[in-house]
């Protein structure tokens, strides 16, 4: 195989099987609720109590979830790349943990992690699985009422975007798994990769808002696609099946 350097992009497509819903298709999320309400610092500083009921359900839901073969199929592509001198730089724009569950040691948040917290008034972040209130007191500093989902709302910036763009750099072949191709910076990634000259791979459920972008596309479930593609790259092909 000689592809060593992979940058995998994953959405909520992968995780959809697990029973975690998306959030553009239709009947996803933000068909059912208005992110401007729910995912944005303004929302947050005027309803506090709605946000956090909100991401107090998506966190029970995330712990109760499980990882799909999709998921473990990267955790495997992670670990045998490894032992062939070679990296998979895996990049999400999940909240949930569900790759790490599934065994991925090296995963890029860029979009936050439900299972943390993070108190406005310190800046503090820390590992949190329990429900948030506007009574929680952050253990850091003591404050109270600031302590909020470390996840990126709408109008924030987005995080790890220096070590993204550098693995991105590094990549022999650029995959993205279950995104719809509309929520920048991440949609732009594949225009990136097909700008540095790094082949692109779409696996879908369906076409992307991007789709252009990628020179070769798979379509099916992602408990389907991912293993075949992992056990094909694997086996010394292209990924392609």
């Amino acid at each position: 195989m000689d592809i060593q350097n992979i940058f995998v992009l994953t959405g909520a497509g992968i995780s959809a099987e697990s029973g975690l819903g998306t959030f553009r298709d239709r009947g996803g999320v933000w068909s059912r609720f208005d992110p401007m309400k729910l995912a944005t610092p303004e929302a947050f500083a005027a309803d506090p109590v709605l946000v956090h009921d909100f991401y107090n359900m998506r966190r029970r839901d995330a712990m109760k979830a499980e990882p799909n073969p999709a998921h473990a199929a990267l955790a495997r592509l992670e670990a045998d790349l490894a032992k062939r001198g070679g990296e998979l730089f895996l990049c999400t724009q999940n909240v949930d943990d569900l790759h790490e569950r599934a065994g991925s040691r090296a995963v890029t948040h860029i979009h936050g992690e439900l299972l943390r917290a993070r108190c406005t008034a310190c800046g503090e972040s820390r590992p949190w699985r329990e429900d948030l209130s506007v009574a929680t007191s952050c253990p850091h500093c003591g404050a109270t009422g600031g302590m909020r989902p470390d996840v990126v709302w709408f109008g924030e910036m987005p995080k790890h975007l220096v070590a993204i763009e550098d693995a991105l750099l590094k990549a022999d072949l650029f995959v993205a798994i279950g995104t719809s191709g509309a929520v920048y910076p991440a949609a732009g990634y594949a225009a990136q990769a097909r700008e540095f000259g790094i082949p692109t791979l779409a696996l879908n459920l369906e076409a992307a808002d991007n789709a252009g972008m990628f020179a070769r596309t798979r379509l099916g479930p992602a408990s389907e696609t991912v293993p075949a593609f992992v056990a094909d790259l694997l086996a010394g092909g292209d990924g392609s099946g």
